[in-house]
């Protein structure tokens, strides 16, 4: 039986984790389950599935975690601390789900706690990738990715070595305006950005989709996990979301891993890995989708792609502070105080702006972030003004 702990359980991807463990509970036993501030999601969640402690960051609605919690044999924390306790609590498996820099305490303790870390947190290994990476070295941890696009380079480089890599390439969907004209953009809502065409996903990470800075994220977290060179590294947009990604070696073979957009297909292959478990997803029909298309990205009409490759080859805080201005951005974006072209701009704003000295430890990251909050909140300030 593998003890796991998820950390932003009620999420998309906590979800779905959830889901494929309750198909097969004699294989699991569920050690902790996190969320922000989802009380009744937390405590439905950990009474399914005999959670050993529910934590909830929110430290203000811990009273009402306890109550909800009441009789079930679950213990219920709260906090940043409770967080990085449970995070440390001895799972041979941690998801690692909490959405933006928020997660990056808690799986850096899973990391050094030397377990195995699925991680779907792609704001953590941008903002600390280097700290990160040092951290599995030194504990023996292992980090599985999680993300569609680096399961499935993953997947591809299984039983290759780096050296004989000669092109990775991110597909990307495109998002929902990928044949909007700029012009066309500039009056996109909330509801319009958040809806999809092939992912179910969570508001957030739904906006970087429509803007391609989630493409852009995962350009910088794929160099840390696949160290094989920027240079060596591409996004190719693949409206079907069939390919996730591919790796072409130097022979000029190239693997490809497809599968049908459900993210419980790169969750079960990092929950069972080494091996394979079933999954209810759908089989994938390609005579049913009948073509595969490709293009190149558009760099002009999606600013948010060149601005994370700039901040990959700046190195150092660059990443960190690209990352936390574009958490403020899309945050005001959703609440509709700002423009979805202005997302962009703030984060190119902020970068021109503000630099750090290169992160030695997590309190330096914060550090980093939090000055570049503050930053992009003036940046915005003087946009609404």
């Amino acid at each position: 039986m593998r003890k796991v702990s998820i950390f932003g359980a009620t999420g998309s991807v906590g979800m779905s984790t959830l889901d494929l463990i309750q198909r097969d509970p004699d294989s699991y036993q569920v050690v902790a389950l996190t969320a922000h501030s989802d009380v009744a999601g937390l405590a439905a969640a950990a009474r399914q599935s005999n959670a050993a402690v529910a934590v909830i960051g929110d430290e203000a609605h811990y009273e009402a975690l306890k109550d909800a919690l009441r009789g079930s044999g679950t213990e219920a924390a709260a906090g940043e601390g409770a967080l990085v306790d449970a995070a440390g609590a001895g799972a041979d498996w941690s998801m690692a789900a909490i959405v933006g820099c928020a997660g990056l305490r808690p799986t850096m303790a899973a990391l050094k706690a030397g377990g195995t870390v699925a991680l779907a947190n792609k704001e953590s290994l941008v903002s600390a990738g280097a700290l990160m990476m040092d951290a599995v070295g030194a504990s023996g941890a292992t980090l599985l990715p999680v993300d569609s696009e680096h399961n499935a380079i993953f997947q591809c480089l299984a039983g290759s070595r780096l050296e004989d890599v000669a092109r990775i390439t991110l597909t990307a969907s495109g998002g929902p305006f990928r044949t909007r004209s700029r012009e066309e953009m500039r009056g996109i809502t909330p509801a319009q950005a958040v809806a999809h065409p092939n992912w179910s996903m969570g508001a957030k990470i739904s906006v970087d989709s429509a803007t391609m800075m989630n493409k852009g994220l995962e350009l910088i977290e794929a160099a840390h996990l696949f160290p094989v060179g920027l240079d060596r590294i591409e996004i190719l947009v693949h409206p079907q979301s069939v390919i996730h990604s591919m790796v072409e070696y130097r022979d000029r073979s190239t693997l490809a891993q497809l599968g049908s957009p459900d993210m419980r297909i790169p969750i079960a292959h990092a929950l069972a890995w080494p091996d394979r478990i079933a999954t209810p997803c759908q089989p994938l029909d390609l005579a049913r989708i009948g073509r595969l298309d490709f293009e190149a990205p558009d760099e002009g009409r999606f600013p948010a792609l060149r601005l994370n490759r700039q901040a990959a080859e700046a190195g150092g805080a660059a990443p960190a502070i690209l990352n936390a201005a574009n958490e403020v951005a899309v945050a005001a974006f959703l609440k509709g105080a700002i423009g979805f072209l202005d997302i962009a701009m703030i984060v190119e704003d902020v970068l021109n702006r503000y630099s750090a000295p290169v992160p030695r430890r997590i309190d330096d990251v914060l550090e980093a972030d939090a000055q570049a909050r503050n930053m992009a909140a003036q940046v915005m300030e003087r946009l609404t003004a």
